[in-house]
């Protein structure tokens, strides 16, 4: 048990038994319902000028097993002014009791078309990489940090908790007036300041804002869509070829059981 890493009483306390044999993410903060895409467009300023971004979120129909816990996988794709700079998996399950936890990530870096690799690569359970709390069950403003994940070995330690609540937002794909606001920072890199995602019951996160740090990154939801059958058939075989390169090019990767189809089907009509 890793204790006090975002501050008193923050220990990661992980226990197997308490997520159920097959993922179902229903948190009315962090929904994840295979076939449906996330499009957040929006700005990073930094040093170097102003760069557009555009982010898009998959939820596959699949899943992989990660530390012993069947995990939802989900697709994220980077784009800065319009090339793509990362091709991420990032691995999610639900307790019974609605807390969904981060099992790890394998963010792929590409530069000018070609990849790169990917070094910050973590999976719970190896290189001393351990789960954290993505969304509890019930956040609420004034409560304490939680532990998002820790992966010593990539300088890894997310840190959030609840800072407000009921806040109205208003982004491209709508106006929202049940806000939460979650600030997020890691303690190991100061210079990098702290984001707040803002989240909808029932639609996840709306808005990311920086504060602080040496890059101001904004984003807001610009679409948000159920795919087709056929379009999900697609995402889940494109992250299946990322899955598959994963073992080439990382040995905690290689460690890890195969991802698999658990459905084809968005129930899109």
């Amino acid at each position: 048990m890793l204790a006090g890493l975002c501050g008193p009483g923050t220990a990661l306390t992980f226990d197997r038994s308490a997520f159920p044999a097959s993922p179902t993410i229903d948190n009315k903060w962090f929904p994840l319902t295979p076939g449906m895409q996330y499009t957040t467009t929006g700005t990073v300023i930094g040093a170097e000028g102003t760069t557009a971004r555009t982010v898009t979120h998959s939820v596959t129909g699949l899943t992989k097993l990660i530390d012993g816990v069947k995990t939802q996988v989900m697709w994220d794709r980077d784009y800065a002014d319009g090339e793509l700079v990362e091709s991420e998996l990032a691995f999610f399950a639900q307790t019974d009791r609605g807390v969904v936890w981060l099992f790890g990530e394998y963010p792929e870096e590409f530069e000018n078309g070609e990849f790169t690799g990917a070094p910050a690569t973590f999976l719970s359970g190896l290189s001393g990489a351990q789960a954290g709390i993505a969304m509890p069950a019930a956040p609420r403003a004034g409560t304490p940090s939680y532990v998002q994940a820790h992966a010593p070995a990539v300088n890894f330690l997310d840190c959030g908790g609840a800072v407000q609540e009921n806040q109205r937002v208003c982004v491209p794909t709508g106006c929202y007036d049940d806000v939460l606001v979650i600030d997020e920072h890691n303690p190991l890199e100061p210079a990098v300041g702290h984001q707040q995602k803002f989240y909808s019951a029932g639609t996840g996160l709306v808005k990311v804002t920086a504060v602080g740090g040496d890059k101001q990154e904004t984003l807001d939801l610009v679409k948000a869509e159920k795919l087709s059958d056929a379009q999900l058939r697609d995402i889940n075989q494109q992250a299946l070829i990322l899955d598959q390169h994963a073992y080439q090019v990382s040995t905690d990767y290689a460690r890890t059981p195969n991802a698999e189809v658990a459905t084809d089907s968005s129930g899109a009509k």
